[in-house]
Order: structure tokens, then C-alpha cells, then sequence
């Protein structure tokens, strides 16, 4: 079963290698990164862990046991008990529910973890499947918005505190 880790520098070589496998299969439903992202991954990278460090976003990833990334989970725009979260599977590993899974997991770290209280998310009204993760995993559509040009949809998940966790009202486990 695939594990969801917090980036480290040395997941780089795995996760470019999962950049460049999947980017005109990534393109085809959310924006593409641009030549410069592939170019500069080194700084970007570091960039990413210096966020991360500083409590702005969580980055993770999904690996499998080989140690080869399989997707990308990440919390962005840390503030205020929320943050948005963005994931994307790679194409071989899609239809498995790993998405699901790895949605579920990320919003039970972002509570007894990081302290959060609600996600945001925006999908593409032509990405079915980050659609369907979405509802299968509890967020509720909010509204419409655009993203790069394309119609979407905004959604909102609200998170129960981990037990003890100062942010909110303890759950049962």
C-alpha cells in the first residue's frame, strides 16, 4: 500500500521523475507547469521545503514501496485554521482509489497534525474524477469559479479537531 509523506529533499529525483511521466497527462485536465518549473526543479524544490518549513503549506507525496512517487497531495495557503488543497495521481496509478485514500489521509493530518479546521478545494467541471474524490472524501460545493480559463467548481470540507488538539472540539476516534 502506498504511503503519504511529508516532502523531504530526497524524494527530488522521484518526484521530477513524476513531473515529466505525467505532464501531458496532467495537462489535459488542470495547467501545465511550464518548461521553466522542469528547468528550475532544483530551486523549486527547495523553494517548496522552505514553505514548508515555515508552516505556509505541507507538501506530500504518495510513494509506493519502491520509493516511486505515485501522486502528490499538498496544503497551500496555510491561514487561519484552512488551506488549499491540490493533489494529482499519476496517470499508471489513476482508478485504484488511491486519490480517495489519499484525500481521506490528508484531511486527517491537516487536523491532528497541522491544526486546521477546514480545506478548500477548486476542480475543473472536465475533471470528473478530482470531482468525485471530492464528494466521495466529504467537501461540499460552494460555488463556481475559472481556473485557467476553464468553468470549475469550489468546494469545502470542514475538519474535525484530533482529539485534545486546541483548535476545535475533540472527535471521537
Amino acid at each position: 500500500m502506498p504511503e503519504l509523506q511529508l516532502l523531504r529533499p530526497d524524494h527530488a529525483p522521484a518526484l521530477l521523475d513524476f513531473e515529466r511521466a505525467n505532464r501531458a497527462y496532467f495537462a489535459a485536465s488542470i495547467p501545465d507547469r511550464g518548461d521553466d518549473f522542469f528547468a528550475r526543479f532544483d530551486e523549486v524544490h527547495r523553494a517548496r521545503l522552505a514553505e514548508q518549513a515555515a508552516g505556509i503549506c505541507y507538501f506530500h507525496v504518495l510513494v509506493d514501496a519502491a520509493g516511486e512517487v505515485l501522486g502528490r497531495i499538498n496544503l497551500v495557503d496555510v491561514a487561519d485554521g484552512s488551506a488549499d488543497l491540490g493533489y494529482r495521481i499519476a496517470e499508471r496509478a489513476t482508478g485504484r482509489g488511491l486519490a480517495t485514500s489519499a484525500v481521506r489521509e490528508i484531511c486527517r493530518l491537516a487536523a491532528a497534525d497541522y491544526g486546521l479546521t477546514a480545506l478548500r478545494a477548486a476542480a475543473s467541471l472536465r475533471n470528473a474524477a478530482s470531482r468525485t474524490v471530492l464528494t466521495r472524501t466529504g467537501f461540499v460545493v460552494t460555488g463556481e469559479t475559472v481556473l485557467s480559463g476553464r468553468p470549475a467548481l469550489t468546494y469545502l470540507r470542514t475538519l474535525d479537531a484530533a482529539p485534545g488538539h486546541p483548535t476545535g472540539t475533540p472527535v471521537e476516534p
